[in-house]
């Protein structure tokens, strides 16, 4: 795992849909994890979140061969980055994550660690290929960090 870019974004530009949502139905995932549909917030209570943010960090990972393992290394990365933020004063820093939660070996509903699960960007309606440019070969996850 390693970090390519984290960039600041306005929020005003994150693009935010039921569409995402729709096609988190078709995931393996869906209704597996309490960090996916329809355990989420539904894309309008996310839109109506980010109302009450300025701005946030967009961060893209570069992903090895050991996808599970690499992704769980990029969740810790961003709930340090998150803590971070809360230290710096930006107390309602929200870190988004990219797909499933899968801090845990066997994912449980309800979450036996709420306190580290965060939603994944697809679950709450955020349209990431409209959101920075990715294509499919590449091995790549992107997530966000809502600041202020």
């Amino acid at each position: 795992m390693r970090v390519l870019s984290e960039e600041e974004i306005s929020v005003e530009i994150v693009p935010v849909s039921p569409r995402p949502q729709w096609k988190c139905r078709s995931c393996v995932n869906y209704n597996k994890s309490p960090s996916c549909p329809p355990n989420a917030p539904s894309w309008k209570e996310f839109k109506e979140l980010l109302r009450h943010y300025r701005r946030a960090l967009l961060i893209k990972f570069e992903i090895g061969e050991e996808f599970e393992n690499e992704k769980r290394e990029v969740l810790k990365f961003l709930l340090e980055k998150e803590r971070e933020l809360m230290k710096k004063g930006h107390l309602f820093a929200l870190a988004l994550f990219p797909g499933n939660c899968n801090l845990c070996e066997k994912c449980e509903i309800p979450c036996k660690f709420p306190e580290k699960m965060r939603f994944s960007l697809s679950s709450v309606g955020v349209e990431v290929a409209k959101l920075t440019k990715i294509s499919a070969d590449e091995r790549l996850l992107v997530a966000l960090v809502l600041v202020d």
